[in-house]
């Protein structure tokens, strides 16, 4: 098509009348918000990199697949055959026999001469993944128990007694809904052989007699069934920051020579509440623990329950007080440094009776100190805490959570 020159002019003169708007129209603002959206994305997709962990991540990392069980592979085990021993050091191989299931042998041994191997077959996803199974047998022995007496004859002269025991054991736990509710069951069967106690305190049949405190130089083998239930929406048993658990636990300790039968209920509440996106949370545990001896028979000083340890009253040495009757409360105040580290401010207190009617708020023994602790998202891979009671200060070491 031809023009002429008046053509050409009044061509040229709309092209320059109309530039203006061509160039405000294509660097004009985003029509939607969702279009502006879409082109901010697309600006921040062309400068993204991928996050790369520093090294105390990778550290940590490593640390927490080293100490999950689930194979194959070595691992430290730090597991005790029995509390007030020291702290252990063992070692254990795991290694896959199906898809998910594992075979676990590991043992362990400490400076006192407690001694602990077992074999632990272990299939988390049962039932759709609502079931775990837990199938464990073994032998401990440990050599120098603390005792300081039962209930109200409780002192701080330290005896100490040793025991030798072959055990074998099935837990099957269940998750009917997924979420909240949590039921399991489970039977043992164990024989205690007690022994004289060893080490740096006097042996208990030095003061006591088989007449005077039961089951003093015994064998008893025990059938130990149990069942139990509650509700539990924590993110993990072995670290939380928020959510609870809440339960109940039936035990049943059948002696077959009809000596030393009884029967036990724990009662136990655990509730983290996250204060400023987590970065505080206050912790609270309670936790009862009531005993009741068949009929005709006692239960022996071994078995009554205690509170005195590095998860319960932690100034006071191990099984500093028995009772057929126990009582704990505990609070802490976690403060969180970084994402796998955090200080603690915490108070623990409790009793152990001897009848039930004295489990109430008179007579506490307490303590207070500060911890820190080393974590992953759900375990807890290392503790430090310093506690003060009546009796002085006492250091905890442990890889296991207090609550």
């Amino acid at each position: 098509m031809r023009y002429g020159n008046t053509g050409r002019w009044l061509l040229a003169a709309a092209l320059v009348l109309t530039a203006p708007y061509t160039a405000l129209a294509q660097s004009s603002e985003p029509a939607t918000r969702a279009d502006a959206i879409e082109e901010s994305q697309s600006e921040k997709v062309k400068t993204l990199t991928p996050q790369v962990p520093n090294k105390f991540e990778v550290a940590t990392g490593k640390a927490n697949q080293i100490l999950t069980r689930g194979g194959p592979h070595w691992y430290p085990f730090f597991e005790s055959s029995y509390s007030g021993g020291g702290f252990p050091f063992g070692v254990g191989y795991s290694w896959f026999v199906s898809s998910y299931n594992t075979l676990d042998v590991r043992g362990s041994l400490t400076v006192s001469g407690y001694k602990r191997i077992e074999t632990e077959f272990l299939a988390p996803r049962l039932f759709a993944r609502r079931g775990t199974l837990s199938v464990l047998g073994g032998w401990r022995e440990a050599t120098a128990v603390p005792f300081y007496g039962l209930n109200a004859t409780s002192s701080e002269n330290r005896l100490s007694y040793g025991f030798k025991q072959p055990f074998g054991s099935a837990l099957l736990t269940l998750r009917p809904t997924r979420r909240l509710l949590v039921v399991h069951g489970g039977v043992e069967y164990s024989q205690w052989k007690l022994q004289p106690g060893e080490g740096n305190f006097p042996s208990i049949d030095d003061i006591f007699t088989p007449g005077t405190l039961p089951g003093l130089g015994a064998k008893v083998n025990y059938l130990h069934t149990q069942v139990g239930a509650g509700f539990d929406w924590r993110g993990s048993p072995a670290y939380a920051r928020r959510g609870g658990s809440y339960g109940v636990t039936f035990h049943d300790y059948a002696d077959k020579d009809d000596r030393f039968g009884f029967r036990e209920i724990t009662y136990e509440a655990i509730q983290h509440v996250p204060i400023l996106r987590e970065a505080w949370v206050l912790s609270f545990r309670g936790l009862v623990t009531t005993s009741y001896s068949d009929p005709g028979q006692r239960i022996p000083f071994f078995m009554t329950p205690y509170i005195g340890n590095g998860t319960t009253l932690r100034a006071y040495n191990t099984k500093r007080f028995r009772g057929d009757n126990t009582m704990l409360i505990q609070g802490e105040w976690r403060i969180m440094i970084n994402r796998f580290m955090e200080t603690a401010f915490f108070y623990d207190t409790g009793k152990a009776v001897e009848r039930r009617e004295d489990i109430n708020f008179e007579d506490l023994k307490s303590d207070y100190g500060i911890g820190y602790r080393l974590h992953s998202v759900f375990r807890t891979l290392l503790r430090f805490d310093v506690a003060h009671g009546s009796e002085g200060f006492r250091f905890v070491t442990s890889v296991e959570p207090v609550f």
